[in-house]
Parts: C-alpha cells; sequence; structure tokens
C-alpha cells in the first residue's frame, strides 16, 4: 500500500462494497479510506491526483449502485462519526458533509427551525443531499443553503456562496469532489407546527414507498410535468422482476432487492424499464440513482 504509506491506519484494501450500501450489493474497493480530519482528507485527493487513482465518495450509500466486480479505485468515506458535526446559532445551521438528513430535520425541528422538513425520509447525508439537492414534493435543500464548503481533487478547499451555484431538479453546478460542509439559513417557526409537518410527510412516504426494504430510494427522475413511476406502473411492470431484483409494487420508482439479487440484475432490471417506457411513450427516463463504473 505505499499509495498510502502513512495512512494505514485510515486506508483498508479490497473492502466489501455491499456492507456499505442500502442495497446491500456490490464488489470490493481496491481501496477503502475513512479520513479523520479535512488534511488526511487532502493527502488522499492529493495521492490519488498525483497518480491518476479514480476516487468515489460514499457517504451513507443511499442512493449508489456498486457493480458486482467491484470499483479499482479509491472510495472515499465522509464518515459521520469524523464529518457529522451538526451545530446551530440563531437562524443559522452548520452540518459537515457526513451528518445524516434525519439528524438535520430533527436538531433544526427541536430548535423551532423551519426549512428542513422536505428531507423527511431521505436516508443520505447533508454532503450527498446538497450534491444533487436532494427533496421532494414538499421542496429541496437548496431552498435554504446560503453557502457550500468544496475541496476539489487536488486538495484545494474554497467555499461556494447561493448566488454562485445553480440549483436545480436532483442536480447543482457543483463540480468540486469534495463537499466538506454547509451553510443553511432556516425560518423560526412553532415547533409544534414543525413537527407536525415531519409526522404528516413520514406518514405519506411511509404509506407510498419502501422504506424498510433492500432499496436505493428513486432509480429514476421525474420527467417534466410527470411522474416516473406512474409511467412504470401504467406499462404493467409492478413487480417484475430479473433474477432478484424486482420493481417495487408500493412505488414503481423503486427496485428492492432479495437475498439472491446481483448488481447485475438491478442493472439489467433499469434498462428493461426504461425500454418498455420509451416504447410506450416515446420518454427517455434519466438515472437518479448513481450506477459507479
Amino acid at each position: 500500500m505505499n499509495l498510502f504509506a502513512g495512512l494505514e491506519e485510515i486506508v483498508r484494501e479490497n473492502e466489501p462494497m455491499a456492507k456499505h450500501t442500502w442495497f446491500r450489493l456490490g464488489g470490493p474497493a481496491r481501496y477503502f479510506a475513512r479520513p479523520r480530519t479535512e488534511e488526511e482528507l487532502r493527502q488522499i485527493a492529493r495521492r490519488c491526483h498525483e497518480n491518476s487513482v479514480r476516487m468515489y465518495v460514499l457517504g451513507r450509500g443511499s442512493n449508489i449502485l456498486v457493480p458486482d466486480a467491484g470499483v479499482s479505485g479509491v472510495v472515499v468515506q465522509m464518515y459521520y462519526k469524523h464529518f457529522g458535526n451538526v451545530s446551530i446559532a440563531g437562524e443559522t445551521v452548520r452540518a459537515q458533509a457526513g451528518a445524516s438528513l434525519s439528524q438535520l430535520v430533527r436538531r433544526t425541528a427541536q430548535a423551532g427551525l423551519s426549512g428542513m422538513e422536505c428531507l423527511v425520509g431521505i436516508p443520505g447525508t447533508a454532503g450527498g443531499a446538497v450534491k444533487i439537492n436532494a427533496g421532494g414534493r414538499f421542496g429541496d435543500i437548496g431552498s435554504v443553503i446560503r453557502s457550500v464548503r468544496v475541496m476539489d481533487s487536488s486538495g484545494y478547499e474554497f467555499e461556494r456562496q447561493r448566488d454562485d451555484i445553480y440549483f436545480g431538479y436532483r442536480m447543482t453546478n457543483i463540480i468540486a469532489k469534495f463537499i466538506l460542509g454547509a451553510e443553511f439559513t432556516l425560518v423560526p417557526d412553532d415547533p409544534e407546527r414543525i413537527g407536525r409537518m415531519i409526522r404528516e410527510v413520514w406518514v405519506l412516504k411511509k404509506n407510498s414507498q419502501p422504506m424498510n426494504s433492500r432499496n436505493a430510494g428513486c432509480v429514476f427522475k421525474n420527467p417534466r410535468a410527470l411522474s416516473a413511476g406512474a409511467l412504470i406502473d401504467k406499462v404493467g411492470l409492478k413487480g417484475h422482476h430479473i433474477g432478484g431484483a424486482f420493481v417495487s409494487e408500493k412505488h414503481a420508482n423503486f427496485i428492492e432487492a432479495r437475498d439472491d439479487a446481483t448488481s447485475k440484475d438491478v442493472l439489467q432490471l433499469v434498462e428493461y424499464v426504461r425500454q418498455r417506457v420509451r416504447d410506450r411513450f416515446d420518454v427517455d427516463l434519466e438515472m437518479e440513482l448513481d450506477i459507479w463504473q
């Protein structure tokens, strides 16, 4: 492990990725790193940059599919124990990249601050949520962001202000490899009202989405003015399976995995679903699931 000499405490070789993803699928990562500080992260980034080694960024593994063969580069996890701090001062909330969205929702609600309710039920981290402007029918995280701290692949750190960031549907124009943290501006509100809203959103999601199964959230982005789940349902694919992967009976934009599933099963099912929707509606479904190559 000469590439990471001196960093052996935080870098492992041939780490099984199945235990780090919500799908619980995928082969090993050639290297798996859990930096404890931004300086350790910077060292990893620079060594990979100088040696042309590909880096993958992992939060809680809730929106990714790792191939059965694994990945040959370095998986860098922004682990919550080292990058999970959340602080609140007045209407300003600061969160490191590894902070869970459930923690953000809970802490801000307890403080009587509104703006994070749209993140209820999303099993990701602050960093991942900022990167893709996570949210749903009740709003998105981009609406409350003030600034974002990032680090590029060569280890250079800088801050981007709200006016410099474009927030689109499940995307931003942030291209830096690592999101280190973000600052949010929320709105004071009655904690009881916020709590009611959180419960309403949670019940709605629990009743309409497979919350306690092996899945990675929505597979496809919703086409403009359409619902990906509705399109998939209309072509009769709820319950359709390939190997151990199947389209959820509860919400057709979710793919669930049985114990015998492989990443290949999921990939083949994804392509089958896209083809059926394309043939029937002439709509090309765009991926929301992050498929590592």
